[in-house]
């Protein structure tokens, strides 16, 4: 028996009767998408402490506040988003009505990643509903505590006839793909995104990807070591370095390397104190199956900071890897966790020819005090987003569209991005029934007057004039 069936075929009828359209409707479950942040905050603080130990602070500034954001600027703009698009037009059509018209695509599926199981799971949903449409969601099943009060508490707050949590592992995300959407929106591994695309693909299903890859963070030896570890070790053990905009490796010179480990290490002393296991400002790694796959990281180059780990707590201390080769496991997949690799190049040149023979990553991030150094990183390379001399603060923008490219993703959201990402974007064009003896010209038996007279006036300009 098919568990999604009537789930499906219920949001299906409501999108078809036109109810998540208008701009009130949609700027009502948005409100209520805001209460339940207002209302349940503590709820999901306690569930993101249970599942991956996340302090209060990380919790409100990368889950909660910027949720709430992202809800707050949909309702400013909600209408201004909506409104028919007025195109530049040429001759032949100036006395047309010429435009594009925003429209939801219909049932959409959201699947959401574990490690920023609120952020990542409402930041979609608020684009999916400002858009108009129908909303299956699917949360990780490995951020148990989260998924739980998304399933249970969520749906309050929300339009169920046009909404709905669906729950499971691979097994059953598997089966929730056999189904038509108009739209899937999926957070995750690469490896993973290939399944949904693949499955998609049977229906011809637009599909954007998050995904993820290894970032590379290149440290130029013009620069202030003290500020860029204290820059590099704040974001690569933020949420205990689960998140995929995380510096994956450093690339910098021998020297450079000698200046920074001491920084690093006097940085990841002041944030975390002497026994980072005992600060409440680091959290613990997701689950005991990647706490394995990081420990067996461990092994690889040799340890210059950190290195301890317990399988009890799943704890990780903040580690920090050198004379790492090329070859090693550590630098063949996304680490995902709270080791960073430091890898040796002779200069600029070597490190954007390293950069250029992987995979495009989701980030890249370059520190030096010479912005043309900066500058020519940003143009020599490809990556999703890019930030010099910091950290994912380019993720904090809504006004910036946040997405991969090529191994790391496709298509892109956060603000009207992704309300625009949920759209369909109808080309329109309206014209009166009448003046036809202006557009005979078209029709046979042609002409090379005509012929002359129909290319001029469908040359794409900006015209103001009118053909009278």
């Amino acid at each position: 028996m098919d568990p999604f069936a009537d789930t499906l075929q219920r949001l299906r009828e409501t999108f078809s009767s036109g109810r998540t359209r208008p701009a009130e409707f949609r700027a009502t479950q948005l409100k209520g998408l805001g209460r339940f942040l207002q209302e349940n905050k503590q709820l999901l603080q306690e569930a993101l402490a249970q599942d991956l130990h996340k302090s209060t602070f990380e919790s409100q500034v990368s889950e909660i506040s910027i949720s709430q954001s992202e809800i707050n600027l949909a309702l400013r703009n909600l209408r201004a988003w909506m409104k028919d698009e007025k195109v530049s037009k040429n001759l032949a059509t100036q006395l047309d009505s010429a435009f594009i018209r925003k429209e939801p695509f219909g049932l959409v599926l959201i699947i959401a990643p574990w490690n920023y199981p609120v952020n990542l799971t409402l930041m979609p949903l608020v684009g999916a509903l400002a858009a108009g449409n129908c909303v299956v969601l699917k949360p990780s099943e490995i951020s148990k505590s989260t998924e739980k009060v998304l399933a249970e508490v969520l749906p309050r707050y929300l339009d169920q006839s046009c909404f709905a949590v669906v729950l499971g592992g691979p097994e059953e995300t598997g089966q929730l793909l056999e189904h038509k959407f108009d739209h899937i929106f999926f957070t995750g591994s690469p490896r993973v995104g290939k399944i949904v695309m693949t499955a998609a693909a049977k229906h011809l299903t637009p599909v954007t990807l998050e995904l993820g890859g290894k970032n590379p963070c290149y440290v130029d030896d013009n620069c202030d070591p003290q500020t860029v570890a204290n820059r590099v070790a704040w974001f690569r053990y933020f949420n205990t370095g689960q998140t995929c905009v995380a510096p994956d490796y450093i690339l910098c010179s021998p020297e450079t390397q000698a200046r920074l480990l001491p920084a690093l290490q006097s940085a990841i002393t002041r944030f975390y104190g002497d026994d980072p296991r005992a600060s409440p400002d680091l959290g613990r790694i997701i689950n005991h199956k990647h706490f394995q796959r990081l420990r067996g990281l461990l092994s690889c180059g040799r340890v210059a900071i950190g290195g301890q780990s317990d399988d009890s707590d799943r704890y990780i201390a903040p580690t920090v890897l050198v004379d790492v080769q090329e070859t090693e496991p550590v630098m063949q997949e996304e680490i995902f966790g709270p080791i960073l690799p430091i890898l040796n190049v002779r200069g600029l040149d070597e490190a954007i020819d390293f950069i250029n023979r992987r995979e495009k990553p989701l980030a890249l991030y370059a520190f030096s005090n010479n912005s043309q150094v900066v500058k020519r990183v940003l143009a020599q390379t490809s990556s999703g987003g890019f930030c010099g001399n910091d950290g994912f603060m380019h993720m904090t923008l809504s006004s910036l569209p946040f997405g991969g490219v090529g191994a790391s993703g496709m298509g892109n959201y956060h603000g009207k991005f992704s309300f625009d990402t949920f759209s369909h974007h109808r080309t329109c064009l309206l014209r009166s029934p009448g003046l036809e003896k202006i557009y005979a010209i078209r029709y046979p038996p042609h002409s090379p007057r005509n012929l002359r007279v129909l290319l001029t006036a469908m040359e794409t300009r900006s015209c103001s004039c009118t053909l009278l």
